[in-house]
């Protein structure tokens, strides 16, 4: 008799489904999200096998059910088989028993989830993404400030060169001394401290990053590869994890979403655009060293 516990994770709270897939019946609890509150459920249930959903706090769940030797599905809630369109009603205790449920059956759409390492390596890098789209939103709001002051500026990134900074902060003034008139100078000192605070992080993150990828003999492999950098190569390493779980080339294009989407039905079958699922960063990549 496969005994399973099911939980919805939520940000506060959690609702369980201690589900019985002989008799197809299913007990719900809720309780708080702490660490604690599961290890004691797990322990008290016993369970034979405990499923969850993908979702940010998923990573250290994984991990702590793990460590107590029973096993873990980590269910891929954006498959098809999870839509909720059909159904007249949706709630925590509903989520935990169609988990249970599609577990019973086998029929559950499961996600692999990495080890801990690999799970910081890949936020690292989505952080220096992040701080790239922060320091080009400043670069974009300096240009629209000056734009906005009938003034021109160089065109590219001499703008941003040591030179190009100097001279943006030639007229800059600080917040504080300027007039009701020339408030545009005090607004362009705070955009150029921000620009300044970014930059320093972009370089720190890229030089842990570096590190990281140096150590990393897979990433060495990739980088033989004309065109192939050590961003690209590193994000290609950390979203793909363990390659050995797929079998064909084709299943790793399916994985990052480069496959085309296909209609067929009858004499009709059409390819369409890719299907754009998987990790949208590795794609974003892949177009940009293209």
């Amino acid at each position: 008799m496969m005994r399973i516990l099911a939980i919805d994770l939520g940000k506060n709270n959690r609702v369980a489904c201690i589900y019985d897939a002989a008799g197809g019946s299913g007990e719900f609890r809720t309780f708080l999200t702490a660490a604690d509150a599961i290890c004691d459920l797990v322990t008290t249930v016993a369970p034979d096998r405990v499923v969850i959903e993908i979702c940010p706090i998923a990573g250290w769940v994984g991990d702590l059910v793990s460590s107590t030797g029973v096993e873990l599905q980590v269910a891929n809630t954006s498959a098809p088989a999870w839509r909720w369109s059909n159904t007249k009603r949706k709630s925590d205790h509903d989520d935990a028993l169609r988990l249970a449920q599609l577990s019973a059956l086998n029929q559950l759409p499961q996600v692999a989830v990495p080890p801990r390492p690999t799970r910081q390596w890949r936020a690292m890098i989505r952080y220096r993404h992040h701080l790239v789209g922060r320091r080009t939103q400043i670069r974009n709001h300096i240009r629209a400030l000056f734009d906005r002051e009938d003034l021109s500026l160089p065109t590219g990134g001499l703008c941003w060169t040591q030179g190009g900074i100097a001279a943006l902060g030639a007229r800059a003034q600080s917040l504080d001394d300027v007039d009701m008139t020339e408030l545009w100078r005090g607004e362009l000192e705070c955009e150029l401290q921000a620009l300044c605070a970014v930059e320093d992080l972009v370089t720190r993150v890229e030089k842990k990053l570096d590190d990281l990828e140096q150590k990393q003999e897979r990433c060495q492999q990739l980088r033989t590869i004309p065109g192939v950098g050590p961003r690209l190569a590193e994000i290609v390493v950390a979203v793909l994890d363990d390659p050995k779980r797929f079998r064909t080339g084709k299943q790793v294009a399916c994985y990052v979403g480069l496959t085309p989407r296909q209609y067929q039905s009858g004499d009709n079958d059409r390819q369409g655009r890719i299907s754009r699922q998987g990790n949208s960063l590795l794609r974003a990549m892949l177009v940009e060293v293209s």
